[in-house]
């Protein structure tokens, strides 16, 4: 039953805090960015050498995976914080 309660909440805090907004941002980037990377770079920064334009892009989803991951992790310690925080307020009150 708690587990229950525990995802209820989770789903809440999903909700509240745009994680779904988050991840659809995330998972466009993800599929525009190495393509637009890999095109300009192809064109304009490496003279039509493709090995280094796939380079680019792969570069370029990895920064894109990473900021994803930390923004991830940042927004769980906030949630966890405030968690705790609820929770010590919760045993002072009794």
């Amino acid at each position: 039953m708690s587990e229950q309660v525990t995802i209820g909440e989770a789903n809440a805090n999903a909700a509240t805090g745009g994680v779904l907004f988050k991840l659809i941002i995330f998972s466009l980037s993800l599929g525009i960015v190495p393509l637009s990377s890999y095109f300009l770079s192809l064109k304009y920064i490496w003279n039509e050498n493709a090995t280094f334009a796939a380079i680019t892009a792969v570069v370029s989803a990895n920064i894109v995976l990473v900021a994803y991951i930390i923004t991830s992790v940042l927004e769980d310690k906030q949630v966890s914080n405030k968690n705790l925080k609820e929770t010590n307020q919760g045993k002072k009150d009794q």
